[in-house]
């Protein structure tokens, strides 16, 4: 692993609500769990920092409402962060906070730069679209125009997740949702971007469909070299893919390190509470 990291958050902030004098200054925030009883305002992330290297996968877990999804959501641009700092190590964007660049920068990062596959597929999908129809789409809005070349791409993405060829036509809607969550990791793999974020890809899923899933998800980290956020409520399915883990509660980050140094030696109580129930 490298020292320098590929993806940097510094201070992320997500308020939803116009905030009051009960809970808008932060030392003297009047809240119930992340929620403002006075006047309704959630303050869905809070001072949320953290690195990603290359080629690691770092876990996110926490229940729900933990503010886990939103954080995703706010790096993908499908929110807009209330406050705070995204880096990118990109020869493109040195040095530049990319949630301060334009709609269109913001366009590129996403098409080039970043993945995304959802907790539902239909979020990543077009459900009327074939699956090599969903590829196509992707690659054209990152500027591609070469008919061989998307469907040689496709095909190609396809494969690798474990779709049968002969089905590459299908719609996804007429897919189990095992194989709907295949092709939303092809598409998101369109244009080979150097980090995926992944918000509950398993849940839902039968176990021996998550199984499947999870190590096509590992076997495409180790192939492709791809860096990865895997948020989950799960902690087995963290344990089984993050080098290192951070725990969420209420909108906070309240523990963070090595995966297997979280699993056993846990040591704040919510994280101890997580544990255990694995055991």
């Amino acid at each position: 692993m490298r020292d320098e990291p590929i993806l940097q958050v510094q201070r992320l902030e997500k308020v939803f609500g116009r905030s009051c004098s009960h809970c808008q200054h932060q030392d003297t925030r009047q809240l119930e769990k992340n929620f403002c009883p006075y006047c309704g305002t959630v303050y869905a992330c809070r001072n949320i920092s953290f690195e990603l290297f290359p080629g690691e996968i770092l876990g996110i877990v926490g229940e729900s409402g933990s503010g886990k999804s939103t954080l995703m959501q706010c790096l993908y641009f499908d929110e807009t962060a209330t406050g705070g700092e995204m880096f990118i190590n990109h020869e493109d964007f040195k040095e530049k906070n990319i949630f301060a660049l334009s709609n269109q920068q913001k366009r590129y990062v996403r098409n080039h730069i970043l993945g995304m596959v959802y907790q539902n597929p239909a979020k990543g999908l077009k459900m009327d679209f074939s699956s090599i129809g969903n590829i196509a789409e992707k690659l054209i809005a990152a500027g591609n125009r070469h008919v061989g070349e998307m469907e040689r791409v496709g095909t190609e993405l396809l494969d690798k997740v474990h779709l049968p060829l002969f089905r590459m036509k299908e719609e996804p809607k007429r897919f189990s949702g095992g194989m709907q969550q295949r092709v939303q990791i092809a598409k998101a793999l369109s244009n080979y971007p150097p980090i995926l974020f992944l918000d509950e890809v398993t849940t839902g899923l039968d176990l021996s469909v998550q199984a499947s899933v999870l190590d096509l998800i590992k076997t495409i980290q180790r192939e492709m070299g791809i860096s990865m956020i895997v948020v989950s409520h799960d902690l087995a399915v963290i344990r089984m893919l993050a080098d290192r883990t951070m725990v969420m509660l209420n909108g906070e980050v309240i523990e963070k390190g090595l995966t297997d140094q979280i699993l056993e030696d846990p040591q704040d109580a919510y994280t101890q509470q997580l544990v255990y129930s694995l055991l």
